[in-house]
């Protein structure tokens, strides 16, 4: 039950609202009235029940979406069990020596085994792995609200907030035909001052896309950056290796304005 009273409270503390997980009858009287609770169903404090292998969502990419840094080098599992196929491991720093960033996208508990899982996005190849971690082997939820928004066909990147009100846009300059700009759902790594040349600009923003082939214009390849540009004449347009590129005045605005853990849709 003390694993449970701690569950419970983890998830007050991130500000996950009752209204998304199930309604049950308190600690209490849960402890008074088993042969009226299914064996598979757990009351929880607070007056929250979850069944067991329920799945509570973390993040929507749109409104809120939380992440964590790891805690632990843990094996990432296919499914919520340490029997599961093992699909990658959980890291402590990006390439650029920064605290690693994974997006929580649901949470479950196991009954059974009285085991919290999270399942996480993976920043890695192929873009678009996802895998289960103890919770354990995860710090603190933070929370963030809104999304970037990069539109390859227009040329345009566009962040909005947690209302769904856009609250900066700018065109910008994605990658060649033959080394283009990942569509996908990704978020934000890391937030960088000028990486080493004038061609990034004074700001970079890393975030969980590679681009394939392992080529891109960020440091030691791959990533793909946010990033400004000495060359602001070719935005719009697609002019680099699979990064974003913008003006140096809109990547500053940008830098300033964007959290970690901030959902990136590139379309």
């Amino acid at each position: 039950m003390r694993r449970l009273e701690i569950h419970v409270a983890r998830l007050l503390s991130i500000g996950l609202g009752v209204g998304a997980l199930a309604i049950g009858p308190g600690a209490d009287a849960a402890a008074g009235s088993s042969a009226s609770t299914p064996a598979s169903v757990q009351a929880l404090p607070g007056g929250v029940a979850i069944a067991e292998g329920s799945t509570i969502s973390l993040s929507n990419g749109v409104t809120i979406s939380r992440w964590a840094h790891a805690n632990t080098a843990a094996v990432v599992r296919r499914g919520a069990s340490s029997q599961a196929q093992a699909v990658g491991r959980l890291h402590f720093l990006t390439e650029d020596g920064q605290a690693e960033v994974y997006m929580a996208l649901r949470e479950t508990w196991v009954a059974q085994t009285g085991v919290i899982w999270i399942d996480v996005t993976l920043p890695e190849r192929p873009n678009g792995v996802t895998g289960w971690v103890q919770a354990s082997a995860l710090g603190p939820l933070h929370v963030v609200g809104g999304r970037l928004v990069v539109s390859r066909t227009l040329f345009r990147a566009t962040l909005y907030n947690r209302a769904g009100i856009a609250v900066w846009s700018a065109r910008v300059g994605i990658g060649q035909a033959s080394l283009p700009t990942p569509v996908g759902h990704f978020y934000v790594r890391e937030k960088l001052r000028a990486i080493g040349s004038p061609e990034y600009g004074p700001y970079a923003i890393g975030t969980s896309a590679y681009a394939s082939p392992a080529l891109s214009e960020w440091p030691g390849g791959g990533i793909i950056g946010i990033h400004g540009t000495d060359q602001p004449q070719l935005i719009p347009g697609d002019p680099s290796h699979g990064c974003v590129r913008m003006r140096n005045a809109d990547i500053t605005r940008l830098w300033h304005m964007i959290a970690i853990g901030t959902p990136v849709d590139i379309t």
